[in-house]
């Protein structure tokens, strides 16, 4: 009779471990988004809030990148606007334009003539009645001045103003991107208040998760006093923990983008309307692939960091007795 060979289990080969790993990590993944499913008010509504909570310095973001847009094309108006006087011709104006490109404050020069200036003026609308009264041309001839690089600063730019107020045929002159300017300031005032809020309210994430981390350790003492009698390790205990953090962050920061996106359709059409107005089309932008990756990346790092500290403050505090 043939000795029966008793076959020894073989342990998991060194490769096999890789995809080992990756297979208990998704089944864990999966196991804590059922647990979510299983209670959806109360897992809503910490979305829900998680949501909120992003979405506002968000909104912010996205509003300020939008008035951005929108001063972008006024940088390209002339920083000062001098006006010659009335009986300045276009042939001395035109004269008077390519003197002044030679000056190294000035890096180009822009001459609207009399007649282009009525033609804006006709182009606005509103005024035709008045206009077909004139039987003479009342607007004197404008030279758009735009300064180099080096003196586009406020201080600069009044200097360089108040040099070419004194040539004979200037009448007055008037700084375009000085209000710019200023407008530039309160939307760097607006981003870092943004920013701070935003950091002020993922403190208040980070506080969001770890409490109803802290319930659900609560609500699994048992469980894991039975996990850790069997031998589980520290990182075993956590690891469902962690996953469902960073879970509450996917779905807060998705909620958050949802909530964006939708006030941004929803204030299209009104933007639209008000800028046809102005005889311009202006399209809101919502937030674009980077902002979103960084807005669901840092939702989902909030999310663990929250949970994170949550399982090590009360995991000592489920050890059995």
């Amino acid at each position: 009779m043939a000795k029966q060979r008793i076959r020894r289990k073989r342990g998991p080969r060194l490769l096999d471990l890789p995809g080992i790993w990756l297979s208990q990590h998704l089944q864990t993944s999966i196991e804590t988004l059922r647990r979510l499913k299983a209670a959806p008010l109360p897992s809503a509504m910490t979305v829900a809030v998680i949501g909120i909570s992003l979405a506002l310095p968000a909104a912010l973001y996205v509003m300020t990148e939008n008035l951005r847009a929108m001063a972008g094309g006024w940088d390209q108006t002339a920083a000062i606007s001098l006006f010659l006087k009335f009986e300045t011709d276009d042939a001395h104006a035109n004269q008077l334009s390519r003197d002044l490109t030679t000056w190294s404050e000035i890096a180009r020069v822009h001459l609207i003539t009399r007649e282009q200036a009525l033609e804006e003026f006709r182009a606005l609308g509103g005024f035709e009645e008045a206009l077909e009264k004139i039987t003479k041309n009342p607007l004197p001839a404008v030279l758009a001045i735009y300064p180099t690089s080096s003196y586009s600063a406020p201080g600069r730019l009044e200097a360089l103003q108040n040099k070419l107020l004194k040539l004979p045929e200037a009448d007055f002159a008037r700084m375009d991107t000085l209000w710019l300017q200023r407008f530039q300031a309160i939307l760097d005032l607006v981003q870092n208040a943004s920013l701070l809020l935003g950091g002020l309210l993922g403190v208040g994430v980070l506080l969001i998760v770890g409490n109803t981390i802290r319930l659900e350790i609560l609500n699994r003492r048992i469980e894991i006093e039975i996990m850790e009698l069997v031998g589980a390790t520290a990182a075993f205990i956590r690891r469902p923990f962690l996953y469902t953090g960073a879970w509450y962050g996917l779905l807060g920061g998705t909620t958050a983008w949802l909530l964006v996106t939708v006030a941004v359709l929803l204030l299209q059409q009104s933007v639209s309307k008000l800028a046809s107005l102005y005889r311009s089309e202006f399209e809101l932008a919502g937030l674009g692939l980077t902002a979103t990756g960084a807005m669901l990346g840092g939702s989902i790092l909030l999310g663990l960091i929250g949970s994170w500290l949550a399982v090590n403050r009360h995991l000592r505090g489920a050890e059995p007795e």
